[in-house]
């Protein structure tokens, strides 16, 4: 190397662009003399400046109503989730529905608490060393000021109680057991959400804004007269609504509030999350709502908040195109590209398709919200949050929209890349080829719709409604079936989502 008055003529990192660019232009050489599609170069510099990156779309899952989970199929496939993923918190609705008999009252209306199924509820995540996000819903009847109920499967209650003291004294009573059985210690670790999504069907209180600031008011009293270190927030709306004003209230009122709670889905409408007429993308719309929230927050009173999404996904409806296919992994990915730094938790909804939300499951492909179907098939779903925990714990920055490029504590480089369209839409396989300085040893796994979903072996079979159990075992086989590599050059299919790793 030269010198110039004493000081090298360049110096590493020139020396190193250099090399990507020699290296790039030899790829690009090598593909015009092929009838191969070029090769897009994804220059990777492992000594570039990273950031923290926390696995805040893996902590925390939504899941079917509370009583479900004493079932056996719930918990093997809670138990294969967190085999893949980082998961540490449970939500479910339902926890005072009267199928888990909280509450009752005696022949003089006086209230009767029975804390049975709740403790065999809580003692199967905690054995399982997971937390409960407690969602209190919804209003046993007995305490209902409307017998009309709610039209899921299961018949819940959306009325506000008819008495909101005994309402306060329930959450009271609730609360302190839990730290009573569980400790003070235990119990400080979890989250206490008032209600779901009160803005929509949920809450029949009218109006629906104060009436829920009112159910909020009576809970969160409740359990901060157990201990004021126990953590309790709200509004757990639909649609990333009533955040600002549910922050107002709270420091008008001097209420307390430990976090803010709402959910979003990919299909929402541009007109109920934004009050436009925009035409917003499924890919976009979680990302552009989690930054409204965001900036809400930041704006607010209590800028500090942490913001938890307990409940996200592609589709609010039963779409098999979305939540059964292969769509799923550059989705959720682009996602996280697009929410990283913007929130403390994302719950996806939900971990698993034992749910009866809209009555018992028919089949086992339906649209169903879980990473894994009936009979204990994954879906591509779930195999793309098994790759995705996988990323680093660092992320170094890079302009690309397809792309999350991270490192490990050991030093290993995890690259995530794909190959989004819209659901149900065809294109063209895209090639990648990995420059790297210096590093030599490639992994590569991809989940695209013909490796790691059973969706195409389910059609294939003719869409059995109830497959056999020797189908099943089929099923779950090719579920697994992940394609690997160890190459730096590679095609991702549509609907194809990779892993590489760089040692």
């Amino acid at each position: 190397m030269g010198t110039n008055g004493g000081r090298p003529i360049c110096n590493l990192r020139q020396v190193t662009n250099l090399a990507y660019k020699i290296l790039a232009a030899g790829i690009l050489l090598a593909n015009s003399l092929t009838s191969q599609p070029p090769a897009e170069v994804i220059q990777i510099n492992t000594d570039a400046p990273a950031r923290p990156f926390p696995h805040f779309w893996e902590q925390v899952f939504g899941s079917g109503r509370a009583v479900l989970s004493l079932r056996d199929s719930y918990r093997r496939d809670l138990s294969t989730v967190q085999s893949v993923t980082g998961i540490r918190y449970v939500r479910f609705h339902a926890i005072l529905h009267d199928e888990t008999g909280v509450y009752d009252e005696d022949a003089q209306g006086r209230p009767i608490y029975n804390w049975s199924y709740v403790d065999q509820i809580y003692d199967g995540l905690l054995e399982r060393g997971l937390r409960p996000f407690v969602e209190l819903s919804f209003m046993p009847r007995k305490l209902a000021s409307s017998s009309t109920p709610h039209a899921f499967w299961y018949r819940p209650f959306p009325s506000p109680p008819k008495d909101y003291n005994r309402w306060e004294e329930l959450i009271h009573a609730f609360t302190a057991h839990l730290v009573e059985r569980y400790s003070l210690d235990e119990v400080t670790q979890w989250y206490f959400e008032v209600w779901n999504e009160p803005n929509i069907d949920f809450w029949t209180g009218q109006p629906k804004q104060s009436t829920y600031f009112e159910l909020y008011d009576h809970a969160a009293s409740a359990i901060k007269r157990v201990n004021v270190k126990l953590r309790v927030g709200g509004p757990a709306t639909a649609q990333a609504a009533w955040v600002r004003p549910m922050i107002e209230h709270c420091v008008k009122g001097n209420v307390p509030l430990d976090f803010v709670s709402t959910h979003v889905y990919g299909n929402d409408s541009a007109q109920d999350v934004f009050g436009t007429n925009e035409n917003i993308t499924r890919r976009d719309m979680v990302g552009r709502a989690v930054r409204k929230v965001y900036d809400e927050v930041k704006g607010s009173a209590r800028p500090d908040l942490p913001i938890h999404w307990t409940e996200y996904n592609a589709s609010y409806m039963n779409e098999v195109e979305v939540t059964d296919s292969a769509f799923m992994g550059p989705w959720l990915a682009n996602n996280i590209r697009m929410c990283d730094g913007l929130t403390a938790t994302m719950s996806y909804w939900t971990f698993s398709d034992v749910f009866e939300e809209q009555g018992v499951v028919k089949k086992p492909f339906y649209g169903g919200y879980g990473l894994i179907a009936e009979g204990g098939i994954p879906k591509a779903a779930f195999n793309a949050f098994a790759l995705l925990h996988r990323l680093g714990e660092q992320r170094v920055q890079t302009d690309r929209t397809d792309a999350l490029v991270t490192k490990r504590a050991d030093g290993t480089v995890a690259i995530a890349l794909w190959n989004y369209a819209p659901p149900g839409e065809g294109g063209a396989a895209r090639a990648f080829q990995i420059a790297w300085n210096g590093r030599t040893r490639f992994r590569v796994e991809i989940v695209d719709p013909e490796h790691g979903s059973a969706l195409g072996a389910w059609r294939a079979m003719g869409s059995p409604a109830f497959p056999t159990r020797e189908q099943y075992e089929q099923l779950r086989r090719a579920a697994v079936s992940t394609r690997k590599l160890a190459t730096p050059t590679f095609s991702v299919p549509v609907h194809g989502l990779a892993l590489v790793e760089v040692e």
